[in-house]
């Protein structure tokens, strides 16, 4: 998530500004940064405090540790969140937003941010770092490739408000779908080799409540695994390549969509044809919003 923008608005003493890590100041600093930049941008967040608290600092996997903020004099002006973990086998910091107060933009205090963030990133061994910025922000764009990282892979989201295709699906009864808990879901999946965006890596989903799994089963081997949130958002669904085109992944859709009784399903996802081409067919349509996941060796 960012928000990097247009041009410095105001005249200051860049020495006035001094920088803190969010463990060293009352987590309300950390909301009200956010808060101010995000003020002006076009998708309007309405966390109130706890709430903010809980997800960037929950399954979004922030550190206040690992996380900056800056201040002119008393004044909030810029806030990095990061968090360090595996993905897809690499020690990675992930940048999980960067925001910079709309009077300050220019300023220089989102490449000082950045700075302290690679430091943070090196001091614990991390080999990379990752950020998902939105398609389209091109001055965020530029600022990311200035400060080396590179496009990688495309996120793109699909959603469905007539499941009524779903319902529709005949049964197979050569495979049967049941509840299985995460335990079993993340033996499964890691056996599978792929690659799909932090918010539904398996270290995201365990920190998430409301998460459902089902599993599709031929006979004792579990052939398919379904992820879905109880609010119809789709965290994973793979099917194993030997099974695919025998209806399991639809079956799996319709048993969640039945039980959770769901009236909406979506699902974002990482440069993957095959399941686009199954959303497609099953009434799913593709939203104006992707994202762009960037990658800064170090």
């Amino acid at each position: 998530m960012e928000k990097i923008n247009e041009k410095q608005t105001i005249t200051f003493d860049e020495t006035k500004i001094r920088y803190e890590r969010c463990s060293n100041v009352d987590e309300s600093f950390i909301y009200q940064a956010f808060q101010v930049g995000f003020s002006d941008y076009i998708v309007k967040f309405e966390f109130t405090k706890e709430d903010f608290l809980n997800r960037f600092f929950g399954p979004e996997g922030n550190e206040k540790e690992n996380s900056f903020i800056a201040f002119y004099e008393e004044e909030l002006v810029g806030i990095i969140l990061g968090g360090i973990k595996n993905y897809d086998t690499i020690k990675t910091m992930r940048c999980g937003t960067l925001a910079i107060s709309p009077n300050y933009r220019g300023s220089g205090i989102s490449q000082k941010l950045f700075e302290l963030h690679k430091t943070e990133a090196k001091k614990h061994g991390c080999k990379q770092l990752f950020l998902e910025v939105i398609v389209g922000n091109e001055r965020a764009i530029h600022f990311y490739k200035k400060m080396g990282y590179e496009k990688i892979y495309d996120i793109v989201y699909f959603s469905n408000d007539d499941l009524s295709k779903l319902k529709n699906v005949s049964k197979n009864m050569e495979f049967e779908i049941k509840k299985i808990d995460l335990a079993v879901f993340k033996k499964r999946i890691h056996q599978w080799n792929y690659h799909i965006n932090w918010q539904n890596d398996i270290d995201f989903l365990a920190k998430e409540n409301n998460n459902n799994y089902y599993g599709a089963y031929k006979q004792n081997d579990l052939v398919g695994c379904l992820s879905v949130h109880t609010n119809g958002t789709i965290r994973f669904l793979m099917v194993d390549k030997e099974y695919r085109n025998n209806g399991i992944g639809t079956l799996l859709l319709q048993t969640a969509y039945k039980n959770l009784r769901l009236r909406r399903l979506s699902s974002g996802f990482p440069n993957n044809s095959l399941l686009e081409g199954f959303f497609k067919k099953h009434g799913f349509t593709k939203g104006s919003l992707a994202q762009y996941e960037m990658y800064c060796l170090i």
